[in-house]
């Protein structure tokens, strides 16, 4: 019985560790979050509006459940998972910077990720 109960657990533990994302991905996800905080944009969140620092506190907490969760595959997924929606209210984020109409977080988190693998700062 208590082989079994460690193989169990070894399986569950091998399982959880093919699901952590590369080191390539948690690099581009550290990228996401510092152009969040160095944005001075700001981010709807279920009809209020937070700074960038705030968006990028409760963004991360939403990464690091989503990380013991073995969700996050890609960073792309990534930005499905967290940084597009409330998991309460499915309501949609957005990003306002300045004076521009707001825009669909997805939209934003997507730019961003585009313009850091076209500048090569992978």
């Amino acid at each position: 019985m208590k082989k079994a109960f460690i193989a169990a657990a070894l399986l569950i533990a091998s399982a959880a560790s093919a699901q952590a994302p590369s080191s390539a991905t948690k690099q581009e996800v550290a990228q996401l979050f510092a152009a969040l905080r160095q944005s001075n944009c700001e981010f709807s969140r279920n009809g209020s509006w937070y700074n960038a620092q705030k968006a990028s506190d409760h963004l991360q907490r939403k990464y690091d459940y989503l990380l013991k969760k073995g969700l996050v595959t890609s960073t792309e997924s990534f930005i499905e998972l967290a940084a597009t929606k409330s998991s309460m209210s499915g309501k949609p984020y957005q990003v306002r910077c300045g004076k521009t109409p707001p825009v669909s977080s997805q939209y934003w988190f997507t730019s961003k990720l585009n313009a850091l693998r076209s500048s090569g700062r992978r």
